[in-house]
């Protein structure tokens, strides 16, 4: 009817706009594989699944990358951030850069039939992250602010200045990027020349005549006072050869490692690894805490961590480790956890659980609070019931569930393997209908198969949607 107007419904996200640089100058094969390994790091990011798991998180094909719009909070699209740098360190053929920012979104359907978004909030953080080069991440001011109300994130953000956009709009820009994660350098852009500082004419050459003794007079009283202070100075400590800089670390920053599986079935490791996944994620959602993601910790298993937790520490950029064991026995679970300083190595607190399986849907909540405690982290309200929370109170259907998350993060899953995870999550729903985790991964699955693979059918479509 053309006479009727769509009421555009307006709300703030907050938006991941994520580039490939020299996309275009690559061969088509070239292009794809890159593609892939870009799709293989947003679904094993820890923040991506968490928000799309809970149903706040679109995602778009730009091309050549990818929009991350997240309906949740503006630290999430900054944690993922950190983690798709952390990850790109693995692909050294993959050169990406990111733009973060707040702002009004409007979520239509394309002419497909598919979720899309319009609206400022999208286009502006286009615009963030053409200022930058492979390697940046940066963010709008008011992403920035919201971040630097919380100290953890304050040493992270280096204000840039202002950046002219598209159609002549001047943006304030901050950029992203700790020891290991984003481009520390100056962006391209930002090197220009301060007007102020070139001379141009005679006029300008006449004033810098008369300022030339002033200078030379200022710069050898400068050169006198740093001759005197060196030469009163106590001796520099002695460095010691290879050591690292020393860096501050958060006290209240942690690691969980991938859970030992004690089983009699060693098949049973994906019990351990998913207690160990539950246990990350309720951590992560306290925000007094600095949690390292899921991609950054799986490699420290086994034989990589034996004598090697003050070293694990440093690399990761954390003051504790967490560690754990978990022994599955029909229907009852033994863990075993420990939380380690990694400055000096001592262990701040050890605990054993002894549960049944019904029980233990319940342990991640309470590992999280005891550990908070211990690192002295303050719980809202709010927290501490979102932490609290059992994913379902049916064992059997957590079992299947885990199953199916275990084969989704396995790296280079087949399709036949993820049509299996999609068969054990639909188990679980019909054990357990208002299994919303179970729910939001099947639909995600299927939403992923119809955007990149083309192969979800109208029923699968209509049950991404229920």
């Amino acid at each position: 009817m053309s006479g009727e107007k769509t009421q555009l419904r307006l709300e703030i996200a907050h938006v991941l706009f994520i580039d490939i640089v020299g996309y275009s100058k690559l061969l088509i094969n070239q292009q794809s594989e890159l593609l892939e390994h870009l799709k293989e790091m947003v679904l094993e990011s820890e923040e991506a699944r968490t928000a799309e798991a809970e149903g706040k998180l679109i995602r778009l094909a730009t091309g050549d990358g990818m929009a991350l719009v997240f309906r949740s909070t503006p630290e999430a699209p900054a944690q993922c951030a950190l983690e798709l740098s952390r990850s790109d360190k693995r692909h050294p053929e993959l050169q990406l850069r990111m733009g973060i920012h707040s702002g009004p979104i409007h979520v239509v359907t394309d002419v497909n039939e598919r979720s899309n978004v319009t609206g400022g909030g999208i286009n502006m953080a286009q615009r963030v992250m053409d200022c930058g080069d492979a390697g940046h991440i940066l963010l709008s001011k008011r992403v920035a602010d919201d971040l630097a109300e919380y100290q953890h994130w304050q040493p992270r953000l280096h204000p840039l200045g202002e950046c002219e956009v598209k159609h002549g709009v001047r943006v304030s820009l901050v950029n992203l990027y700790t020891e290991e994660c984003g481009n520390p350098k100056l962006p391209t852009k930002f090197k220009r020349p301060a007007e102020a500082g070139v001379a141009r004419g005679a006029g300008s050459r006449r004033r810098w005549r008369s300022l030339v003794l002033p200078l030379c007079l200022l710069g050898a009283a400068a050169a006198g006072v740093m001759l005197f202070r060196a030469w009163h100075a106590p001796p520099p400590a002695k460095e010691v050869k290879g050591a690292p800089p020393v860096v501050a670390v958060d006290e209240k920053s942690i690691a969980v490692l991938p859970f030992e599986n004690l089983s009699a079935e060693k098949d049973d490791a994906f019990f351990a690894d998913g207690i160990q996944d539950d246990v990350l994620t309720s951590l992560g959602k306290i925000k007094e805490l600095t949690v390292i993601g899921r991609n950054s910790v799986m490699s420290y298993r086994g034989a990589a961590v034996a004598g090697k937790l003050r070293e694990i520490g440093k690399a990761l950029g954390v003051a504790h480790l967490l560690q754990g064991s978990v022994r599955r026995s029909a229907n009852r679970v033994v863990v075993n956890v420990q939380l380690i300083d990694t400055r000096d190595e001592h262990q701040r607190w050890t605990e054993r659980y002894e549960r049944t399986i019904t029980d233990a849907l319940s342990l991640q909540g309470e590992l999280a609070v005891e550990i908070a405690r211990e690192l002295r982290a303050t719980l809202s309200p709010a927290e501490k019931s979102v932490v609290a929370t059992k994913p379902t109170q049916d064992p059997e259907a957590y079992l299947l569930y885990l199953r199916a998350r275990e084969i989704e993060l396995r790296f280079g899953a087949e399709q036949k393997e993820l049509a299996a995870a999609m068969k054990f999550y639909r188990e679980a729903i019909e054990r357990d209908p208002k299994f919303a985790l179970a729910r939001a991964r099947l639909s995600f699955r299927i939403s992923f198969n119809n955007v990149f693979i083309g192969s979800s059918s109208d029923a699968e479509r209509k049950e991404a949607l229920a």
